[in-house]
């Protein structure tokens, strides 16, 4: 295969993800040498992307603003979507089969540059009807968590989810369903830039670090999500089941704030 062919294909991956995202990750900030012929030169593939989801980027019959992400002068993707444009991709998003059962999609909701952005594993009944995230019972409780160390929806938080449509009867989300919403928080990750993270419970732990991780033995302990600090605690839902949770929570969100204060002092 000669070098421009390799360039070409590699460039459509680049363009294909930054359109799915909403920006050009780190993967493809550095461009690969191209060279003609056999090599060892391996164009890293875009996750959860099969080839008849890229030919759907060169249809010149999509609507304007849909077939390419918008360029700069230099060729590069331009990263300057904005919450509003992710939100409206989420909410026309059909890329698995949640959308077929959901009422409305919840992308997320809260400030547009929080200190803490806060992640659950997906949408419940109540969210689902209401199209806003952690509004049932566990919502609740999850705002008095939150208060109790001085964060707030509505003034230095963002909440979203791993998955933004309700799994049926509340399950959890399957692998592939995750996979297939991922870039859409990353994508909100990129653009909020928050201080650090919470994750509410096991799922949402183990989706944003790639690890399998015990809630139950590291719950409180700080991971990392790109240089981001992230803290797993118990999901508000497993404190409404079992009582006994709720202090070694508090434990969690006490050792949360003194990080994100201290992040804040620097």
């Amino acid at each position: 295969m000669k070098a421009e062919d390799k360039k070409l294909i590699y460039n459509l991956l680049k363009t294909a993800d930054a359109y799915e995202c909403g920006f050009t990750r780190d993967k493809f900030a550095v461009e690969p040498d191209f060279t003609d012929g056999t090599d060892n030169t391996v164009v890293e593939p875009v996750e959860s992307r099969s080839q008849g989801d890229l030919t759907k980027f060169a249809d010149t019959n999509l609507p304007p603003n849909e077939s390419t992400p918008i360029t700069t002068t230099d060729n590069t993707v331009s990263t300057g979507i904005t919450l509003d444009e992710l939100n409206a991709k989420i909410l026309r998003c059909t890329r698995c089969g949640l959308a077929r059962t959901r009422n409305n999609v919840v992308p997320g909701m809260g400030v547009e540059h929080p200190e803490v952005l806060v992640i659950g594993e997906g949408p419940g009944h109540d969210e689902d009807m209401q199209g806003l995230p952690f509004v049932g019972k566990a919502g609740v409780l999850l705002d008095r968590m939150l208060a109790a160390i001085g964060l707030d929806r509505k003034t230095n938080c963002y909440i979203a989810n791993i998955v933004k449509c309700r799994p049926p009867e509340n399950r959890n989300p399957m692998p592939d369903e995750q996979a297939a919403c991922f870039s859409f928080l990353e994508a909100q990750i990129h653009i909020l830039k928050p201080k650090m993270i919470l994750c509410m419970g096991k799922i949402a732990i183990e989706k944003i670090t790639g690890q399998n991780i015990s809630i139950n033995a590291q719950h409180g302990e700080f991971f990392e999500y790109n240089g981001i600090p992230v803290m797993p605690t118990y999901h508000p839902s497993a404190l409404l089941r079992n009582e006994d949770l709720k202090r070694p929570a508090w434990e969690d969100l006490k050792k949360f704030k003194r990080r994100l204060d201290e992040l804040q002092s620097n």
